[in-house]
């Protein structure tokens, strides 16, 4: 399989718009065989009432990198993603910065995608370790 870096990373940002991943400033900056990484800032936005990056804000983060990976493996015009099951490990704090979410397929069945997705920070120090597994589904024909 030939990736088209260039390519996904504009169907990402296309599809990004007017989403969580808008809102979140959530920017897809790399793509490989089996692999695609995000990035968001870490600011007030995406804060916890401590001043540290919010959980839930690195789970956003870790799911839509997943999801959109699992875009590299499906016909889009037949099938869709959903994710069905996300855990996260959160194992640093960050308050300011950038935080990089980079998913690897662990395994890709027909209709089930599993996912591992490492949230590190600028200088690589792991943030988070999340799992997504994603379920394939055929489009309603309507």
């Amino acid at each position: 399989m030939t990736i088209d870096k260039d390519k996904i990373l504009e169907y990402c940002k296309q599809f990004s718009k007017n989403t969580l991943m808008e809102t979140l400033n959530i920017e897809f900056i790399d793509a490989g065989e089996g692999f695609l990484v995000a990035k968001m800032p870490v600011n007030p936005s995406v804060h916890q009432p401590m001043g540290l990056l919010h959980g839930g804000a690195s789970v956003a983060l870790a799911e839509s990198v997943g999801s959109a990976a699992s875009h590299f493996f499906i016909n889009d015009k037949k099938q869709e993603v959903r994710g069905i099951e996300i855990s996260a490990n959160h194992l640093k704090s960050i308050r300011e910065g950038f935080v990089f979410g980079t998913a690897r397929i662990i395994h890709k069945g027909r209709s089930l995608h599993l996912w591992e997705i490492k949230i590190t920070d600028e200088e690589g120090n792991l943030i988070s370790l999340c799992k997504l597994t994603n379920m394939v589904l055929d489009r309603n024909k309507s």
